[in-house]
């Protein structure tokens, strides 16, 4: 089959998933440059190179905002050879500032391999820790005019927060000229109940001590290819993301053009949302990538646009010499 066929299906898989949903926003960092770090969506992903890889970044949404959206991130993967058989092993980490709200979460994620047809097909499950805390302390509610309440029960005046476990699975194949995941990310939909600091779980006769948020189950699909161009040094990259809760959606595609895999120049549309234009750039076992993002709302009058970069470092493993080096003691008992 060619390469182009390759492609084709990218973007069938685009088509048949569209129709049916419809837009929103999302619990997770819904990253610009999600190919760079495919373990922080899905599971299965880790361990499908032969590196042990580091990678980290921050997104900064909607500059000049206050209050604005800021998420940072991190993620570690490695594959892990257990006699014959080839499993891959990782973590993360997320910490996002939304408003008033902080949400923290630290996965450990593992997955296991079969070869299939031409490729890799892997499944893989994380268990995780999740934390929320919201600052009601800060919080203002204007008096004097018909639109605001100065009390409202369902806002709380003191900081509260609360913790709970999350669980996730995904599938993943991987191959030659592209890569096709599909997962579900808190797939236990926890509530949060969140609790006023220093409350150690009483509540009063006379207010509201406890509340709640919600840490939505999601669906994701990814794929992403690479694509070289017959008699160049260039490589055609493009790459997909949807994600759903199933009551609405987001989705991204970007096509990246790789000179010398060394340095990447992309162009990017979330829906409905943004326009991308992406630099990259990988040297030795190094990794950058840079990201704007120009608002496609009304949001543009007020925001400069979305920063996004990341960092990473690789050290490649060596399997082949597994119990290379094996002899049989000569010592006489």
């Amino acid at each position: 089959m060619n390469k182009i066929k390759y492609l084709g299906f990218l973007i069938a898989g685009l088509a048949i998933l569209l129709p049916g949903l419809s837009a929103r926003g999302q619990n997770d960092v819904l990253l610009t440059q999600s190919w760079a770090v495919p373990t922080y969506y899905n599971p299965a992903a880790t361990g499908s190179t032969d590196f042990v890889r580091i990678r980290g970044g921050a997104r900064l949404q909607w500059v000049g905002i206050e209050n604005a959206p800021k998420s940072f991130l991190a993620c570690a993967d490695m594959p892990f050879q257990f006699g014959k058989q080839r499993i891959g092993i990782g973590a993360d980490m997320s910490n996002e500032s939304l408003g008033l709200f902080r949400n923290t979460l630290v996965n450990i994620q593992a997955s296991y391999k079969r070869k299939f047809l031409k490729g890799t097909l892997s499944i893989g499950i994380q268990g995780g820790y999740y934390s929320s805390a919201f600052k009601g302390s800060e919080v203002y509610l204007p008096e004097g005019d018909d639109y605001h309440q100065g009390v409202d029960e369902a806002i709380p005046t003191q900081d509260v927060a609360g913790h709970t476990f999350d669980l996730s699975a995904g599938l993943y194949y991987s191959h030659k000229y592209f890569n096709v995941g599909i997962s579900g990310l808190h797939l236990l939909d926890p509530t949060v109940r969140l609790d006023k600091e220093g409350s150690e779980g009483t509540t009063s006769d006379n207010e509201v001590d406890r509340f709640e948020t919600r840490l939505s189950r999601t669906l994701y699909f990814t794929a992403d290819g690479n694509i070289p161009l017959r008699n160049t040094l260039f490589e055609l990259q493009p790459a997909l993301l949807i994600a759903s809760d199933f009551d609405s959606w987001n989705a991204q595609v970007d096509l990246r053009a790789r000179y010398r895999k060394f340095i990447s120049v992309g162009l990017g549309y979330r829906w409905k949302e943004a326009l991308n234009i992406s630099l990259a750039a990988e040297f030795k076992n190094f990794f950058f990538g840079y990201s704007y993002g120009y608002p496609l709302s009304a949001i543009s009058k007020a925001s400069s646009g979305t920063h996004e970069i990341i960092l990473g470092y690789q050290i490649k493993l060596d399997f082949s010499g597994v119990n290379r080096h094996r002899h049989k003691s000569i010592r006489l008992m």
